[in-house]
Order: C-alpha cells, then sequence, then structure tokens
C-alpha cells in the first residue's frame, strides 16, 4: 500500500470518529440545548459508515447509543441501525448489550428501535464472534415473542438459533397456544415448523398447516454491501483469510435463504434423551465428544449435501445407512429418465461434484446411476461437472467400465472436433491420476490392477493417435505428454510399479512426437522415454514373464531410431539390432535420400535430425557454439579470428580449428549442447543420451572430472 492510500485510509478513520463524536456529544442535550439539527450530523456519519464501514470501538459506541436513553430523536437512530455496517465480526459483548435492552420498561429503547436491532442481528448473524451467545440467551429471546411489535423479528432470529436441545414441551405448548391467540400469525407458525422439524411426532394440528414465513434474509442488498466493506477491510489490512466455512454444523437452506433443493436436510426425529443428533453439533470439539452417540438422520441421501454428514459416515461407516442412500438415488434416477418435473440433473449433478469433491469416494450406487443417466444426458448441460465427478471412479474391471460408462460418454461428448477428443483426453488423465493415488495407498499387492491400468493406457493410446493427426499443434502435444508423464511415474515408482505393467505409447505417436518442431516436445517425449527404460530395467530385475521379447525390442526400438537421429546421424537407419529406422520404408528413405543429396546442401539426409540439423534443436546447437564464441573473444587470447558459419559438423569443426577459429572436439560439442539445454529447461534429451549409451555417459564423467 502506497504511502498516500495510508493517509487516505487514515483520514477516512478520523472522519467517521469525528463525526460519531459530534453525534454523541448531541445526544446528551435536548433538541433546544443543541441550537441546531442533529439530522446532518447523523447523515453525514451513516454516510461514512455505508462507504467504509465500523470499526469495532466505534461499533460498540454506536451501540451503546442506540440501547441507552438518550435525546436523539427516533427516526435518526432508526437512521443509525440501518446503517451499522461491521468491518469486522461482530463481539458476544455487543450482543449482549442487544439482548439486554429488549423489553419494556422505561430505560429500554422504542420497540421500533429494539424491532430494527432484532433485525440486524438476522442480518449479522454470520459474522457474530460466538454464535453460542445467542443460544445462551434463548430462554431471554423466546420470553419475549408475546411482544406484538418485535414478535416477527425474533422468531426469525429464533429460526436460526433453535436446535433440538432448545425444542422443550412446555416451549411447544407456548407456541401453539400464541399461535392461536394470535390467528396463526406467519411467523410464529414458521417458528413452529423449525420446532416440528425436530420432533415431527409432537407437533400436530392445523397450526403448521397455516401460512408461514419463509424467514428469508431481511435486506439482501444490505448483505451485498456489508459483504463489500468486509471485503475491503480484509485488503487494506492484508488479511485475506476468509472466514473458513463451518463444516461442523448442518447445511439449513430455509434460515439462508438460499434456495431449496430435491435432497432433503438433515433431520432426526427418532433421537433419544440419551443420544446426540447431528442438529445439536455446533462445532469440532461436540462432534468428537459425541461421535459414538451421535443418531443417524431421517433421509441419508443428505449425506450428499451435508458437509457435517458426510464426515460421520466416513469415521462410522454402516452397511445400512449406504443402502438407505443408495435407494433413494437409485429412485430419484428413475425419476430422471421417466422426466418426472420435480427431478432437476441439473443439481443433481451439482450435488454429486460436491459430494465426491469432499469426500474422494464414489459410491456403487453413483456408478448405476451414470450408467442409466448417460442414455439421456445431451453431452452438454452439466459436462464440466460429468467431467469432474466420473475421475473418481474406483479401479473396476476395465471392459465393463468401458461398455456402462466411457463409450456412452464419448460417444455423447465427441462432435468430430479436436476441442471434444481433448476434454476426453483430460478426463482420462485425471482418472489415471485418481487410480494412481488409490494404488500408492495400497498395502498389499493387487492383482487386478496391472489388467486395468493397462486397458486403460491402451485405450487412451487410440485416442492420442486420433488427436495428433487432426491436431498437430504444440499445445495438443503437451496435452498428449501430460497423459504419459502420469504413465511414466507408474513406470518409475517401486511402490507402483508392482501394481502395474508399462505400457508404451503407440508407436506412430512415439514417431510424431519425435519428429515435432517444438524443443519442449522434444525434450519432454525423451524424458518419459528415459524413466519407462528405467522401469523397464527394475521389472526385469524380478521378473521377465510380464513383457514378451516383441514388446521389449518395440520399446528398444524407440530408443535406438532417437539416439541414430539426434546423436549418431544414422536417421532412418534400421541396419542395426532393435532400430525400426523411424517406421520409414527403405524405399522411401532411398528416395528422401535422393531428394536431399540432388540440393547440394552438403549434408546428407541422416545427418538432418542430429543435434545441429534438428528443426527442434538446431537453434539452441548453434546458440551454444555462439557462446563458446563469444567467451573466447571475451577471453581475448588473440588466436581466434573466424566464426562458425553453421550448422556445426565434425568435418565444419576440423576446418574451423585450421582456419583460426574455436577448437572444440566433435564429442565436447555434443556434451556441451546437451548441458546448453539443461540449462534452459530442456533436461529430456540429456537423460536419455545418458541412459542409453554408455560411452556418452563414460564421456561425460570424465568431462566433469576434468573441469574439477
Amino acid at each position: 500500500m502506497s504511502g498516500y492510500q495510508e493517509r487516505a485510509d487514515s483520514q477516512q478513520v478520523l472522519d467517521i470518529r469525528d463525526a460519531l463524536s459530534d453525534v454523541v456529544q448531541a445526544s446528551k442535550l435536548t433538541a433546544k440545548q443543541r441550537g441546531s439539527s442533529v439530522k446532518p450530523a447523523v447523515e453525514r456519519l451513516c454516510s461514512l459508515s455505508y462507504d467504509r464501514g465500523l470499526l469495532p470501538d466505534d461499533l460498540g459506541q454506536l451501540i451503546d447509543l442506540t440501547t441507552t436513553p438518550n435525546f436523539i430523536d427516533q427516526a435518526s437512530l432508526g437512521n443509525i441501525v440501518r446503517n451499522l455496517y461491521p468491518a469486522t465480526t461482530v463481539g458476544d459483548d455487543l450482543i449482549v448489550k442487544i439482548i439486554g435492552s429488549l423489553g419494556h420498561g422505561k430505560l429500554k429503547p422504542s420497540l421500533g428501535i429494539q424491532g430494527a436491532l432484532l433485525k440486524w442481528l438476522v442480518m449479522i448473524y454470520h459474522i457474530i464472534d460466538n454464535q453460542a451467545i445467542l443460544s445462551r440467551s434463548y430462554s431471554v429471546l423466546f420470553n419475549l415473542l408475546d411482544t406484538a411489535a418485535i414478535r416477527k423479528q425474533l422468531c426469525h432470529l429464533l429460526a436460526l438459533v433453535t436446535r433440538r436441545r432448545h425444542v422443550r414441551p412446555y416451549r411447544i405448548q407456548s407456541l401453539l397456544s400464541l399461535s392461536r391467540q394470535t390467528g396463526n400469525d406467519p411467523a410464529v407458525t414458521g417458528l413452529l415448523r423449525v420446532f416440528k422439524d425436530y420432533y415431527p411426532e409432537i407437533i400436530v394440528g392445523e397450526a403448521t398447516r397455516a401460512k408461514a414465513s419463509a424467514f428469508k434474509h431481511p435486506g439482501p442488498q444490505w448483505r451485498e454491501r456489508l459483504d463489500e466493506i468486509q471485503q475491503a477491510h480484509a485488503a487494506r489490512n492484508r488479511d485475506r483469510n476468509e472466514r473458513p466455512l463451518d463444516a461442523f454444523r448442518v447445511v439449513r437452506s430455509r434460515a439462508n435463504g438460499k434456495k431449496p433443493t430435491a435432497i432433503p436436510e438433515v433431520h432426526t426425529s427418532n433421537a433419544t434423551e440419551k443420544s446426540v443428533t447431528l442438529d445439536e453439533i455446533e462445532n469440532v470439539n461436540g462432534f468428537v465428544n459425541n461421535l459414538e452417540r451421535i443418531e443417524l438422520p431421517n433421509q441419508l441421501i443428505a449425506v450428499l449435501v451435508d458437509p457435517l454428514l458426510q464426515k460421520l459416515l466416513l469415521l462410522k461407516p454402516q452397511a445400512e445407512a449406504h443402502q438407505r442412500a443408495s435407494n433413494w438415488l437409485e429412485s430419484y434416477g428413475q425419476d430422471l429418465m421417466s422426466g418426472e418435473p420435480g427431478a432437476d440433473p441439473s443439481d443433481c449433478l451439482e450435488m454429486l461434484k460436491t459430494f465426491v469433491s469432499s469426500t474422494k469416494t464414489f459410491p456403487p450406487v453413483f456408478l448405476a446411476f451414470f450408467s442409466e443417466y448417460l442414455k439421456i444426458w445431451d453431452g452438454r448441460e452439466g459436462r464440466d461437472s460429468v467431467l469432474t465427478i466420473l475421475p473418481y471412479i474406483p479401479l473396476l474391471d476395465f471392459p465393463e467400465l468401458l461398455a456402462g460408462i466411457f463409450q456412452p460418454l464419448e460417444a455423447k461428448i465427441l462432435d468430430n472436433t479436436a476441442t471434444s477428443q481433448l476434454q476426453l483426453l483430460e478426463f482420462y488423465a485425471a482418472l489415471l491420476q485418481r487410480w494412481t493415488i488409490a494404488l500408492a495407498s495400497l498395502e498389499q499387492k493387487s492383482t487386478h490392477a496391472p489388467t486395468i491400468v493397462a486397458d486403460l493406457v491402451a485405450h487412451v493410446n487410440d485416442l492420442c493417435l486420433t488427436l495428433v493427426q487432426t491436431s498437430p499443434s504444440a499445445s495438443t502435444h503437451s496435452r498428449i505428454l501430460d497423459f504419459y508423464e502420469l504413465t511414466a511415474v507408474l513406470a518409475t515408482d517401486q511402490k507402483l510399479l508392482i501394481h502395474t505393467r508399462i505400457m508404451i505409447p503407440a508407436s506412430p505417436l512415439v514417431y510424431i512426437l519425435h519428429f515435432s518442431s517444438s524443443p519442449a516436445t522434444l525434450s519432454r517425449l525423451c524424458a518419459i522415454l528415459s524413466k519407462y527404460k528405467g522401469g523397464f530395467q527394475k521389472a526385469m530385475a524380478t521378473s521377465r514373464s510380464e513383457y514378451t521379447p516383441e514388446y521389449i525390442n518395440e520399446f528398444n526400438g524407440f530408443l535406438m531410431d532417437i539416439c541414430n537421429c539426434l546423436w549418431r546421424s544414422r536417421a532412418f537407419n534400421n541396419n542395426d539390432v532393435n532400430s525400426h529406422g523411424c517406421l520409414v520404408s527403405r524405399s522411401l528413405a532411398e528416395d528422401l535420400a535422393s531428394y536431399v543429396n540432388s540440393l547440394n546442401m552438403g549434408g546428407s539426409l541422416p545427418s538432418l535430425f542430429s543435434l545441429s540439423y534438428s528443426p527442434a534443436l538446431g537453434l539452441s546447437a548453434i546458440s551454444y557454439f555462439r557462446e563458446l564464441e563469444d567467451e573466447e573473444l571475451e577471453r581475448g587470447t588473440g588466436g581466434f579470428s573466424t566464426r562458425h558459419a553453421g550448422p556445426v559438423t565434425r568435418a565444419s569443426l576440423h576446418t574451423l580449428a585450421n582456419n583460426g577459429g574455436l577448437r572444440v572436439g566433435w564429442d565436447d560439442y555434443r556434451l556441451g549442447v546437451l548441458s546448453y539445454l539443461e540449462r534452459k529447461g530442456m533436461t529430456g534429451v540429456g537423460e536419455l543420451m545418458y541412459n542409453t549409451m554408455t560411452n556418452v555417459m563414460r564421456r561425460r564423467s570424465t568431462m566433469m572430472a576434468e573441469s574439477t
């Protein structure tokens, strides 16, 4: 924050305190004694409060002003209460002052001001430091329901505070009697319905059937402005720690004005005096101390939307509970299939997404649900939710998953565009990542996991091969390599390797990526193949039965061909052991060689893919050599008079040295290029060369020893 901003903020704080001081002083004098109207000072104070909010000390003074006798008119006091915007959380002492000011008496505020203060408590309920203070004041608040002028606001506040321990027979009788006396007051009926949620078998009759208050937020615009003020205050103080979501209380949509959903809320009607319901839990200590005594709620499908119930079922899993939730979801799925008007798929998907993201689990009933839902899904509505939920599918038989989930999903998403194919690839990458995490947590070897993971990778191989042809861009190549980097983790981690088989990419895909013009793509490909090589070495050291000689030879062909291209200047050679000539037929290679020779470029076809000539690495190679020449010039030895025109070859280095240029050996130059790539963050090429060719590794070790 700049010095100017700090001075401006300090000035605004002083302005508020000056305005507050003027109003407080005016409150001690009668209108005649003041000599002027207090309304301009009140308006100025309210305007400043609306713009910036009130700090705790300033808020406390205004609460004192509105709850104690003074000489300010009621309209001005009402204006002050309407503009009490706390910049921070509200402390217990202020809540106690307001509750203590309620009721009848000469020293009490007017009933209009009391109603305004109660409404204010409802609107700032979510930022009260310790909401338990209202719970401890429940009896005081309840006994004020006879006061008609503040009954509506009291009922709303009590609806927010009410827990099962507050619902007592004498209070139920009192509310029923009050409802009859007031002609079924909607606010009283609304509070009765809250009581009925806890003891539905006790409250009967016409009382709860009358028109009831929905207890909506009394000032949505006021709440929006309060949120803006609090966020701005946090930013000014560089304290962006938001209040954490209270995951140790049940979720209530009625109290906070949220739109009700098809998923029922948590309610427990079969509790006993010795048991504890989730409604009574208010913090983590209460949850932990009563974990064994907590009674399950009526409808366990509420687990989809209630974090507290999710924690309970994770810590105390019960087969009956999962079965009850499964039955509800199955019934809801049937409603979706039949097109029932009350079934909203978007709401359901959002709730399933919240559940799997919170619990990291995917119950079997979800699988049954999606196997049916994908049949009627249009492929567009809720696509992001679907692709977020399904990666949590556990390791199950792949052919069944393919037939029941993956093929229907692909049929709905694929639309002959690369975008839809990339979305599927990201989905499969997320799925493989979740499976990798699951495998890492296993304590014993899984007998089915190797086949399941291998089938998934083989399936994605085809998708990737299609993608490189429909969208041959560096961005697409990067997404593909993201997936194979995940498979490389399976191949290199010793714990994961016992659960899986190493699945190599399709041969055409490897060569297409190898001949990419992007150095990052080539480097990442080489790094992946290097990790595969290490994985094969570990696997073959323990068991050779899992991999056939043909499979190993196919992989070794990748290594041989890439080394032939980059290091040996023997591209498309298929005479070496395991070499495949990059899958280029001999006749085509001969035709290409003849064409290159006819151009009189001074180089042959096999050398055009070496470090110096490679479309991906040529710029890095010549940049490295230019660095060497610049360093030689800076040293000023006097023996340097000719620069290399490029590209660098073994013969050109010899000629350059004889003509007064830089003296560098061929092997030293190539190792230098690999080091240059490493410094630029492209370590993959070097890793593959060192791990594949022992002579390169030995030469590198010798150079490092000489340099030290």
